[in-house]
């Protein structure tokens, strides 16, 4: 038992915190303690309910992050505790300015000068998904047995927004650097650098694995209403769990406890 507390001596380094960006868990409508824990990695920790020993918990601080969502299984997999990377060197990004549903044109491959759609957004690596283009052939399901070379598929390859994309102005449709900037609303928005128009940010960026646009979600049975969240629906009453179950459910004790003897 020594030696596995020695062990669950927590590794150096930061504590645990994921940077997981903040479109990821706005797309996934997840709270962000739910995202925390799925991708929480935990090697040893000292037994629970032992005060002689510290608690200490050793886990993993550094995550491989890639196209997998931060609480799928994919990601859990890739980041198990036998695999050993090092951390990813990340340029980091001031003011996040691309969306899903941005046009953008690609300064880069072969696919140099085209322009596309943003399909997705991985801003924990400064990666965007354009839709239909810097796309890969790759062969999935492929059998050497049964002389099967397998299926062709297209796969989107990611994009770098620091070097390898840039915005579409949408008053002309060419690209531009961009800026952001307060209107005298008040509002915080994308300004081309060459023409000087807004560039709205588009309907899909509200989009999550939930609803397209909140307008249109509609309430659910088990949805809380905004107006129930002032109402006090707990009683506080002077006895236990067990004595408020029987009492509504018209339980009667009648059992006699058998005498006990302290010496």
């Amino acid at each position: 038992m020594r030696l596995f507390a020695a062990l669950c001596i927590r590794s150096k380094g930061p504590p645990l915190r994921p940077a997981v960006g903040d479109l990821t868990l706005k797309y996934s409508n997840l709270p962000e303690r739910y995202v925390r824990r799925a991708m929480r990695q935990i090697e040893c920790q000292t037994p629970k309910g032992k005060p002689q020993y510290l608690n200490r918990t050793r886990e993993r601080v550094i995550f491989k992050f890639s196209e997998h969502r931060p609480w799928t299984q994919e990601f859990h997999q890739d980041n198990m505790l036998h695999k050993k990377f090092s951390r990813d060197l990340i340029e980091p990004v001031a003011e996040w300015s691309f969306f899903r549903g941005d046009r953008v044109e690609i300064l880069v491959g072969k696919d140099k000068g085209k322009q596309g759609m943003v399909s997705n957004v991985f801003q924990e690596k400064n990666w965007i998904i354009v839709e239909g283009l810097n796309t890969e052939i790759k062969m999935m399901a492929a059998d050497e047995k049964f002389n099967f070379p397998g299926i062709a598929t297209r796969w989107e390859k990611p994009l770098l927004v620091t070097s390898e994309v840039k915005l579409v102005d949408p008053s002309d449709l060419k690209s531009t650097d961009i800026e952001w900037r307060f209107t005298e609303e008040g509002d915080k928005v994308r300004v081309s650098m060459r023409t000087g128009r807004i560039i709205p940010i588009p309907p899909m960026a509200e989009e999550t694995v939930d609803y397209k646009t909140k307008s249109s979600y509609r309430e659910g049975d088990k949805d809380t209403h905004p107006d129930d969240l002032t109402k006090i629906t707990f009683e506080p009453k002077l006895c236990t769990f067990d004595m408020e179950i029987a009492d509504k459910m018209g339980i009667k004790e009648d059992r006699v406890a058998a005498k006990t003897y302290w010496y």
